[in-house]
């Protein structure tokens, strides 16, 4: 079965449009768990825009399914600039010391709105497989977000990653155009062959929703999915419990 985390990105970025706890973020992964999410995930940008530090160290605290931290490797400690806000201690420092059950790298930058693109390991490959081997020394799965490029996740496995991450924007963008659906989908498809081929675990997020998530979720080898702004959005109109319930039937469960 195709495992379901909830990103609670949005989530955080409506209780940080005011000076205010609510909504609650505890409290909302608790909600997505009693609905039978299958993890939680978080991404967390050194300008703390929406999850925060902190928000980090309480959903640790209390989760007790997988948690799944995102973000950019390669990025610094950040003063916060804010008396109740925490400065950012780094990415992987953070990582290091929460230690949770998955790491999945994205190199996405501060100028970025969301992550926008898979690595480049042509380019980064030997930057990047360090910081795979001390993410895994203290046993941490570790999973690199990446485009749907055989080459680059041939390179992948080179790190020794556990996982990638297929970023399906590509997907979801023919998907409601309907132009090159099946040609994109046979894309993702042999990504996911080539994945399986080298050894690696499938993950796959970005813009998935209730409409496209059925035909994706018949990708051979996909372990999970990772899904937070239409979740979030159709949470408004469903309700969360529901909009989770829904989200596990789109992928195929009872």
């Amino acid at each position: 079965m195709i495992a379901l985390s909830v990103n609670l990105n949005k989530i955080a970025l409506i209780r940080n449009s005011r000076d205010t706890t609510n909504p609650d973020i505890p409290l909302h992964a608790q909600m997505c768990i009693d609905a039978d999410a299958d993890g939680i995930t978080v991404h967390p940008r050194p300008d703390q825009r929406h999850i925060r530090v902190q928000d980090c160290f309480d959903l640790a605290a209390m989760l007790d399914v997988e948690f799944n931290i995102e973000g950019n490797p390669f990025t610094g400690p950040r003063k916060s600039g804010r008396a109740n806000i925490s400065d950012y201690p780094g990415f992987m420092a953070l990582v290091k010391e929460i230690c949770p059950e998955q790491c999945t790298l994205v190199p996405d930058g501060d100028d970025q709105l969301t992550s926008d693109h898979g690595f480049d390991l042509k380019r980064d490959g030997d930057k990047v497989a360090p910081l795979v081997q001390e993410l895994q020394a203290l046993g941490i799965r570790t999973s690199l977000f990446m485009d749907p490029d055989p080459e680059q996740i041939r390179l992948a496995a080179q790190t020794g990653t556990d996982r990638i991450e297929l970023y399906t924007e590509t997907y979801a963008r023919a998907f409601q155009s309907g132009e090159g659906l099946d040609d994109v989908f046979r894309q993702f498809a042999k990504a996911a062959e080539v994945a399986a081929e080298e050894g690696l675990g499938i993950n796959a997020g970005h813009d998935l929703d209730l409409q496209n998530l059925p035909r994706f979720a018949t990708i051979a080898g996909l372990l999970e999915v990772s899904i937070g702004h239409h979740l979030t959005v159709d949470a408004i109109r469903m309700g969360l419990a529901p909009t989770v319930a829904a989200y596990q039937r789109a992928l195929g469960k009872p």
